[in-house]
């Protein structure tokens, strides 16, 4: 397992993506795997420092990564404002770019990338992320 703190701000979704990227590809995931991880990572972040936080230098994310025999395990933990995601309406799919909402489209992105995808929101604790990508098999 290992931790990395980074600022909430826009330019640490490079360094994230570095971080990420690295230990998927120790966890033996291939080059597609390590992108949607990758792409999934920088979206959950980017709504990290817009939503929970509502702007930069609000607050830390804490990135934690976990090899696996089956592949890795990303865990992204905020101490922002929570929300509900049963309550974020699902983006229309096949419609318009210019017809599609913003709300609700990246979140749409990360569920459809990672093979699972779980929220945990504590008080105490903070808000945390946990994303799992497989190996193929």
């Amino acid at each position: 397992m290992k931790t990395k703190l980074f600022p909430g701000r826009y330019e640490s979704l490079e360094e994230i993506s570095r971080f990420v990227v690295q230990e998927a590809e120790k966890a033996g995931l291939d080059e597609n795997a390590q992108y949607s991880v990758e792409l999934a990572v920088d979206e959950a972040c980017t709504n990290i420092i817009e939503h929970a936080y509502g702007g930069e230098d609000k607050g830390k994310i804490e990135c934690i990564c976990t090899i696996t025999g089956e592949g890795l395990t990303v865990e992204l933990v905020d101490h922002g404002r929570s929300f509900n995601p049963k309550k974020v309406p699902k983006p229309k799919i096949g419609a318009k770019l210019s017809e599609v909402k913003s709300r609700g489209a990246g979140l749409y992105l990360i569920m459809n990338l990672m093979d699972e995808v779980h929220f945990d929101f504590s008080k105490d604790k903070g808000n945390r992320l946990t994303m799992v990508k497989k190996k193929e098999k």
